[in-house]
């Protein structure tokens, strides 16, 4: 099977801040290329930090509100130095979370759930900026058309994996829904071919409606 890495998902023309940009120039640059958030790169090319619309917005949220209506908001001592930040290396979110470009959706998923972020830069071995992830990006694999994601079931996963034949199981595919029938010689291989066919890029469900024509031989005792 083969698995859409991050390379080939993410943005390689990348919007960057330099660590010394001032803040009306983010504003800016947010603005002109229509993103909600930037990687902070130094003078080699590598990620420091990522700057967005809420690491700006501090500055608003930390002035008194003229009208009386909404207190000032507690922020926390690096909350406040962030919020009178002038640059991007002052207001940027840091350590920044990064991502390998040959990492496969799975992988890259579960580390934006982790760390609680919305994107991640992809970094070469030098850990220069090679482009950006995100989640929109890693949701595109549920674009995928139901025809290709049925004929890499049917050829990737039951005939060159498990060596089924076409007429052992019977595949359909709405929506990225997947549905399985048909039967296959043991038992045990009915959870491995549903595990198999969920971990193909753009299936969103799998049911399954194998039988099977004889339980493992290797579980029975002869003569019994």
């Amino acid at each position: 099977m083969h698995h859409r890495t991050v390379a080939e998902l993410m943005t390689r023309d990348v919007v960057r801040a330099r660590r010394d940009m001032p803040f009306k120039e983010i504003v800016k640059l947010l603005t002109d290329y229509d993103v909600t958030a930037v990687p902070v790169v130094d003078e080699l090319g590598r990620p420091m930090g990522v700057v967005s619309e809420g690491d700006l917005l501090r500055k608003s949220s930390d002035q008194a509100d003229p009208s009386g209506r909404t207190p000032v908001p507690h922020l926390e001592a690096w909350e406040r130095a962030k919020a009178q930040g002038t640059t991007a290396e002052e207001l940027m979110s840091a350590p920044v979370v990064c991502a390998r470009p040959e990492w496969t959706v799975v992988e890259a998923a579960r580390l934006m759930e982790t760390q609680n972020v919305k994107r991640l830069p992809v970094v070469d071995e030098a850990d220069r900026l090679q482009g950006i992830v995100s989640r929109r990006d890693l949701l595109r694999i549920f674009l995928r058309r139901d025809d290709a994601i049925r004929d890499e079931i049917a050829e990737d996963v039951l005939r060159r994996t498990l060596g089924l034949v076409a007429s052992d199981v019977l595949v359909e595919v709405r929506e990225g829904r997947v549905t399985l029938g048909g039967s296959v010689p043991v038992e045990n291989l009915i959870p491995v071919i549903e595990r198999l066919c969920q971990s193909v890029d753009g299936v969103v469900s799998v049911s399954q409606h194998i039988a099977y024509r004889a339980d493992d031989p290797q579980g029975s005792s002869d003569g019994m």
